[in-house]
């Protein structure tokens, strides 16, 4: 599969009740995080969150919003969110569609996207976003960079082999890119200093299983070799636990 920005038929994974439900497995966003959301929404403090998923930001934004709208294409990730903390608040509007067309709300003080921009079509969805926002209000895109132990090089060495990406263009890259082409001019970025976070091995490759080319409905009969040698690295390391730092990353601006 062509490097760089996921094909977009790899986005059908996450209608995949499995990989809605093993999202409970990936690391939360550090709360500068949140903090950085509630100061930059603006009147109406009503924010829009793009490729919600179960609601990661959305859900922990309610507390600072007249109202979150958090749209997905998934069915079954909303479901999901729906049943995790605040995932049912009064103030938390689930939307099923595309950032592109869904029905929305506007105008919003804020509209945010945890590390699914690379999903959107960019020309009609960045329009659609500069179209939805405040006089004054950005697009803040979230992203998490985990800072991984020794076990790192022979893990990535594993999901290489198994991963239908040869490359990822990373979240904050992606954002650079925008704005060097003249389609999303960047006003400020923040990063958080690492939290720490530890899982059992089980759990991070549920974790693992949650991603668009390493879900086991992508990996099929491969998936139970993919899982075996993950375990033998962290086997060979003596770990039972897998212990990392989890900074986030917040760019925000406007589509232009």
């Amino acid at each position: 599969m062509k490097n760089g920005r996921p094909h977009m038929a790899l986005g059908a994974v996450f209608s995949n009740g499995e990989v809605a439900r093993l999202y409970r497995h990936r690391a939360p966003y550090p709360g500068e995080v949140l903090t950085t959301m509630a100061r930059l929404v603006v009147a109406p403090r009503t924010i829009l969150d793009v490729g919600a998923g179960t609601g990661a930001l959305a859900r922990r934004m309610v507390g600072f919003a007249e109202r979150v709208d958090a749209v997905d294409p998934s069915s079954a990730m909303i479901r999901e969110g729906q049943r995790l903390p605040d995932g049912a608040n009064e103030r938390l509007h689930w939307i099923l569609g595309r950032a592109e067309d869904a029905p929305l709300l506007p105008p919003y003080g804020l509209i945010t996207a945890g590390a699914s921009v690379h999903w959107l079509d960019l020309d009609k969805g960045l329009a659609r976003l500069r179209d939805a926002l405040a006089p004054d209000a950005v697009v803040a895109i979230a992203d998490t960079d985990n800072l991984h132990g020794p076990y790192s090089p022979e893990v990535r060495a594993v999901i290489r082999e198994h991963s239908e990406l040869d490359h990822h263009t990373e979240t904050p890259d992606l954002i650079e890119e925008l704005d060097a082409s003249g389609r999303f001019a960047i006003q400020g970025r923040m990063r958080t200093e690492p939290m720490p976070f530890e899982q059992s091995v089980d759990d991070y490759l549920g974790m693992l299983h949650s991603t668009s080319t390493l879900a086991r409905v992508r990996l099929g009969g491969r998936a139970p070799r993919f899982d075996a040698e993950v375990r033998n690295v962290f086997a060979r390391l003596n770990l039972d636990r897998v212990r990392f730092g989890v900074v986030g990353v917040v760019i925000w601006g406007r589509p232009t």
